[in-house]
C-alpha cells in the first residue's frame, strides 16, 4: 500500500524480538523499509538469525542483547540501539511472558517479582530510555504488547500475569496522554491465543478447547498479529489514534 510509504527510512527497536510476535514483526517491518534492531536475551543465536534473515532479504538489522527487566541494562539496550541505526522513530515493547503458572491460592512473591520486572518495569524503563531519542526524530510511535488476559482476568494460574498486562494497558493510556505533545503516539496490540514459543508447554487438549470457544474456530499465528503493529507503526494509517488497545484474537474477547 502507498500509505505504508511513509515506514520506508524509519529506525525501530523491538524488544522479544528473537522469537514469536517480534520476530514476524521485525521481519514485516524490515521487508517495509524500517531498520530493524532485533532483541534478544538468552537468545543471542535465535536474536541474530532473525537478523540475518532480514539482511539475507535486502533489509537493515542490528542485534541487541540484554535483560528488559533491569532499568540499567534497558537504558544500554535503547542506546546500543539508537546508536547503531542512528536514532528511533519506532518502539515495540514486546518482551514479556508468563514465566509460570501461580494460582491466587499458591501466590509467589518471587515470582510476582519476576512477572513485573519483565512485564511492567520493562515497559516503563525501556520507554524511559527511548523517550529522548523519539522526540529528538519530531516524534513516532510508542506500541506496547499487552494480551486478553489483561482485558478480562486470565485462566487459572494467570492471575499475576493478567494484572501485569492490565497495568501494561494502562501505563500505555496514561503515556499517550503524556507524549501527545511531542508528536509520540502510544498504543497497545492485545493478542488472544496465539501459538508462539510462548505455548510451548500448553497441553494440546488446552489448545483445542480454546479453538472451540473462539468464533474464527483456531488459534492465531505470529503472522496475525503483524498487521495490528504495521497498521499502529505508520503515522498515515493511524496518525491520529494514541492510547488505544487493539484486540487480535479470533473474537475470543468482543469489547
Amino acid at each position: 500500500m502507498t500509505m505504508l510509504n511513509d515506514l520506508k527510512g524509519k529506525r525501530a527497536l523491538i524488544t522479544g524480538s528473537s522469537t514469536g510476535i517480534g520476530a514476524a514483526v521485525a521481519k514485516q517491518f524490515a521487508e517495509l523499509g524500517i531498520a530493524v534492531a532485533v532483541h534478544g536475551h538468552r537468545n543471542a543465536e535465535a536474536a541474530n538469525a532473525v537478523a540475518e534473515a532480514i539482511k539475507a532479504a535486502g533489509g537493515t538489522a542490528v542485534v541487541v542483547l540484554g535483560d528488559v527487566s533491569q532499568s540499567a541494562e534497558t537504558a544500554r539496550i535503547v542506546a546500543e540501539a539508537a546508536a547503531a541505526l542512528g536514532g528511533l522513530d519506532i518502539l515495540v515493547n514486546n518482551a514479556g511472558g508468563i514465566l509460570d503458572r501461580v494460582t491466587n491460592a499458591a501466590f509467589d512473591d518471587d515470582m510476582y517479582q519476576q512477572v513485573y520486572d519483565l512485564n511492567v518495569r520493562s515497559i516503563l524503563s525501556t520507554t524511559k530510555a527511548a523517550y529522548p531519542f523519539l522526540k529528538a526524530a519530531g516524534g513516532g510511535s510508542i506500541i506496547n504488547t499487552g494480551s486478553v488476559a489483561g482485558r478480562f482476568g486470565g485462566f487459572g494460574g494467570s492471575a499475576v500475569y493478567a494484572s501485569a498486562k492490565a497495568a501494561v494497558h494502562s501505563i500505555t493510556r496514561n503515556a499517550a496522554r503524556e507524549f501527545a505533545d511531542d508528536g509520540i503516539r502510544v498504543n497497545v496490540v492485545a493478542p488472544g491465543f496465539i501459538i508462539t514459543p510462548f505455548h510451548d508447554k500448553t497441553p494440546e487438549s488446552v489448545k483445542q478447547t480454546a479453538a472451540a470457544q473462539i468464533p474464527m474456530k483456531r488459534l492465531g499465528s505470529a503472522e496475525d498479529c503483524v498487521g495490528a503493529y504495521v497498521f499502529l507503526a505508520s503515522a498515515a494509517m493511524s496518525g491520529y489514534i494514541t492510547g488505544q488497545i487493539i484486540d487480535v484474537n479470533g473474537g475470543q474477547l468482543m469489547s
